[in-house]
């Protein structure tokens, strides 16, 4: 479904933030709104984005007061989804079940299972022939999961070595 059947939707086809929303939709029914503000909401990440978008907000000269409390509402509901995600994550790590905990790591040993399992019949096989479809959507799956499994890794004992100083 693309933006046009539904406003409602990011470029990435989720869900969108609530404040997101609420901006898109005051675009649509003719509200200014400042273009920083537009392109600061195009690049919010995480709760500190956020908190930076609200200041922002806050600090407009191009919304009405009532314009600014209803955005601050919506970004304050956002804060809540992401710390939310954040326990349910945390729940998950600190579980003590075996799955939770090592999800990503399985999921990199599938793929290079896959992966080496399509250059064994490539090899051997006579006749094995891939469609491109599948090798780009492969190669995509793997440059995924490799990048995130060891930049979120890294990221992950940074933060432990942070927190134990």
């Amino acid at each position: 479904m693309n933006n046009k059947n539904n406003p409602n939707k990011i470029s990435n086809g989720g869900e969108g933030t609530a404040v997101g929303k609420m901006l898109r939709w005051m675009g649509s029914n003719g509200k200014a709104i400042a273009p920083a503000i537009l392109q600061l909401a195009g690049t919010v990440t995480g709760i500190e984005g956020l908190k930076d978008l609200g200041e922002a907000i806050k600090g407009s000269d191009s919304l009405s007061d009532l314009d600014k409390e209803m955005l601050v509402k919506e970004i304050e509901i956002d804060i809540e989804r992401e710390k939310a995600i954040t326990k349910r994550w945390e729940a998950d790590s600190n579980s003590g079940f075996w799955l939770p905990n090592n999800v990503r790591p399985l999921t990199l040993v599938f793929m290079c299972f896959c992966l080496f399992s399509f250059i064994m019949l490539d090899s051997f096989v006579d006749g094995f022939d891939m469609k491109e479809s599948w090798i780009d959507l492969m190669s995509s799956l793997l440059m995924t999961v490799f990048g995130g499994y060891f930049v979120v890794r890294s990221g992950e004992k940074i933060a432990k070595s942070i927190k134990g100083k």
